[in-house]
């Protein structure tokens, strides 16, 4: 029997924030993904694994080790890894340079699309004035960030209850209050004058959770978003064009059997 075609065929692939270790971890979800993958390299934008929720109490289901096993096969199978570590998973930066069963670990790195422009790919949290400079600032953030995640988790199984479909609170949150759009702004706007700084057509990143894809006066900003509740990745199409996936509606057209929202 002739193996299935992947749904998802490009020439790159782009995910980070999938905060392996925590509960809020769409694992199931990204295995679905990868298993639909079929890309000549693939980076890891950062928050692979989140070792700031590990060193407070262990949690790792067998999904969140399956995750690993997988990249691991794509390595072995001739897929280009890459790992650009994020402030979740900033240990391993230590390991810059280093090949780990055939994924190479970089602070960041230049992506050169098949048209020839070229991309800074880099998580983004080196960016971040309160990781940087305020991180008691930066935990706090994040313990209150993974709260909201378990109030969403139990306004979610209400909603399933009535046959509606998953919605984000802290995404909502996100748009409406005006120091998260402000910082958004602002973080965006750094990226992109990083980018121009480096002399390159764009940058690739994520850090804060949501994907994008824009112009911004010459220089492309790309967002690959995060496997905690978008579920999106940003792919190259071997024309060098660029796209967001948002596998929670992508799998919808696959027939996909419903997978529940991680509690």
């Amino acid at each position: 029997m002739l193996d299935p075609i992947p749904a998802v065929r490009c020439r790159a692939a782009f995910i980070s924030d999938i905060h392996l270790g925590t509960r809020g971890c769409q694992a199931e979800l990204l295995l679905e993904f990868i298993r639909e993958l079929d890309c000549e390299t693939l980076y890891l934008v950062g928050d692979i694994v989140d070792g700031w929720k590990l060193r407070s109490g262990w949690f790792w289901p067998q999904a969140h080790n399956d995750v690993v096993q997988k990249v691991l096969r794509l390595a072995r199978k001739g897929v280009r890894v890459v790992y650009i570590p994020g402030n979740h998973d900033e240990v391993i930066r230590d390991y810059c340079g280093a090949h780990f069963g055939g994924v190479v670990v970089a602070r960041d790195a230049i992506h050169e699309a098949a048209d020839g422009r070229r991309y800074l790919v880099t998580h983004g949290d080196e960016f971040d004035g309160v990781v940087q400079n305020a991180k008691w600032l930066a935990l706090l953030g994040d313990w209150s960030y993974r709260a909201l995640l378990a109030l969403n988790t139990h306004f979610n199984r209400a909603r399933r209850l009535f046959g509606l479909s998953y919605w984000s609170l802290s995404a909502f949150l996100k748009h409406r209050v005006k120091d998260a759009v402000a910082f958004i702004d602002q973080f965006e706007t750094t990226m992109a004058d990083e980018a121009r700084r480096r002399g390159v057509a764009g940058v690739i990143c994520g850090h804060i959770h949501k994907a994008e894809l824009r112009d911004m006066d010459g220089v492309l900003y790309l967002n690959d978003g995060d496997w905690v509740e978008s579920c999106t990745a940003i792919v190259e199409d071997f024309d060098g064009a660029f796209r967001i996936i948002h596998w929670l509606e992508a799998r919808k057209s696959l027939g996909a059997a419903p997978i529940p929202i991680a509690a």
